[in-house]
């Protein structure tokens, strides 16, 4: 079956090189997404330490450490990707660059958990800034094609590796110098990124004259909060409460001149099909990953340091899936991409069943291997899968939509969570307790394999490319 997904890659030239100043931006947008990425992981190994250093009264009350980043960035993120197409992204992208600096700083700063939950929530609003912003810069400096796929590629095993770097240096950082120094190395980070956006990034064409959405923003932002609080919260009045407000946006911009995200977006089979394998991607991805951490310390024993080291595997596979994938995209298209990547990462996971209750470090790290191998591949196709075909001054909002599968993918989390919770119950009155956590990771491990790999042969029967998509990127 050919694969139309790849018809505006045919015709255009093979080569991949990006040059000297292609290369600083692509440094500058990179290192902003793996700021972001970093910011997410690294926090996370050194919640203890901050419970303890603040005096946080409840584990729940902690959390929040995490989760008062996390939900305004998937709230407010089609809000600034449409806005970076009316205000101009490099400005946006500058000023959310400030922000998180800025907020880091604070959170590094902070002496009572109220500064610091509340540093996060701006840092969070920040990533939302950068996070569409970065991705539309990208495509507009680099043309659709070899030379675009390879940025993508990069970008994405950077913001893989941002995880894999934050999981091992928050446990070296905690445990050599203190937890501050988390937020402190963003900060410099922060600083490089926004001098390298001074410098070498320009402003992108195609700054469209319509005025925001307001009724949308406000409707998207509430439901997409409401979403991932009830996810992460195990609410599901709050996810019922998305649903209801996530229709009503969707009422909304169908009858706004100017939408926040038009339907038209929505209803190109590139857009809605790429959304939902990445959505699969990340689910999946996010739940072994996060298992996988269950598995090295309740199971093995490890420390926090070694639970970061366990995932080097992965982190180098990362990178590279990130160096093959343009060549990858360009010779095989999208669509057979997303397959071979979702194929891949479900043979990774199933074979994560052959986890042994001690020992078997090998198996740890080829399994973790392979499933971020294939993760990053699929996430590269299907981010360019969403973002190929459309005029420049869609690419805000584009950029916005190709990023929600990776906080909505907490959805994935919370499915396997409970996988493992149900079938760890059912055999706890029979074994140890090291052999039923054990158990209910593996069948964990072979629902995410198999959904990973329902992703693999779906995609190239639904990434067809319609008239109607053709006609809407002409």
């Amino acid at each position: 079956m050919a694969d139309r997904t790849r018809t505006t890659l045919v015709g255009m030239t093979n080569d991949t090189s990006l040059g000297v100043r292609g290369w600083l931006i692509l440094i500058t947008l990179c290192g902003a997404t793996f700021m972001t990425g970093l910011d997410y992981s690294i926090i996370t190994v050194a919640l203890p330490a901050i419970g303890r250093d603040l005096g946080f009264a409840t584990a729940s009350g902690l959390q929040w450490v995490v989760t008062a980043c996390l939900l305004p960035t998937a709230a407010l993120m089609p809000l600034f990707g449409r806005a970076s197409d009316v205000v101009g992204r490099r400005r946006l992208f500058m000023a959310g660059v400030v922000v998180f600096t800025g907020f880091s700083l604070v959170a590094a700063l902070a002496a009572i958990p109220g500064v610091l939950v509340a540093a996060r929530a701006g840092q969070g609003v920040a990533a939302a800034m950068i996070g569409p912003t970065a991705l539309a810069l990208m495509t507009s400096a680099f043309p659709e094609g070899p030379r675009r796929a390879r940025a993508m590629g990069v970008n994405g095993a950077l913001l893989s590796l941002g995880f894999v770097i934050g999981t091992i240096g928050g446990g070296l950082i905690t445990s050599g110098l203190n937890w501050r120094w988390t937020m402190l190395i963003l900060v410099a980070i922060g600083a490089l990124v926004l001098f390298g956006a001074v410098s070498v990034v320009r402003e992108s064409e195609g700054r469209t004259l319509a005025t925001l959405d307001v009724p949308g923003a406000v409707l998207a932002s509430a439901g997409l909060f409401a979403l991932v609080y009830g996810i992460s919260a195990g609410s599901w009045v709050s996810v019922a409460a998305s649903a209801v407000l996530l229709g009503l946006f969707l009422v909304a911009e169908g009858r706004h001149a100017a939408p926040l995200v038009p339907l038209r977006l929505l209803r190109r089979t590139t857009v809605k099909w790429g959304m939902a394998l990445g959505l699969v991607t990340f689910g999946m991805c996010g739940g072994a990953t996060l298992l996988l951490s269950v598995y090295m310390q309740n199971v093995l024993g490890y420390s926090a340091l070694q639970t970061g080291l366990g995932f080097l595997g992965e982190g180098v596979a990362a990178l590279a899936a990130g160096t093959v994938a343009a060549r990858l995209v360009s010779a095989s298209g999208t669509a057979r991409a997303i397959s071979i990547g979702l194929g891949v990462q479900a043979l990774g996971t199933a074979a994560m069943v052959f986890l042994p209750v001690s020992g078997g470090i090998g198996v740890l790290l080829a399994t973790s291997a392979a499933m971020g191998f294939g993760h990053v591949l699929t996430v590269v196709a299907a981010i360019t899968t969403i973002t190929s075909g459309l005029p420049d001054d869609d690419q805000g909002v584009a950029g916005s939509l190709a990023q929600m599968p990776t906080f909505v993918g907490a959805i994935g989390v919370a499915g396997l969570t409970a996988v493992a919770a149900a079938r760890s119950a059912a055999l706890a009155p029979e074994t140890t307790a090291s052999l039923a956590t054990l158990g209910g990771l593996h069948a964990a491990f072979l629902a995410a394999g198999a959904v990973a790999l329902l992703g693999a042969v779906a995609a190239p029967l639904v990434l067809r490319r319609r008239p109607a998509d053709r006609l809407v990127a002409a």
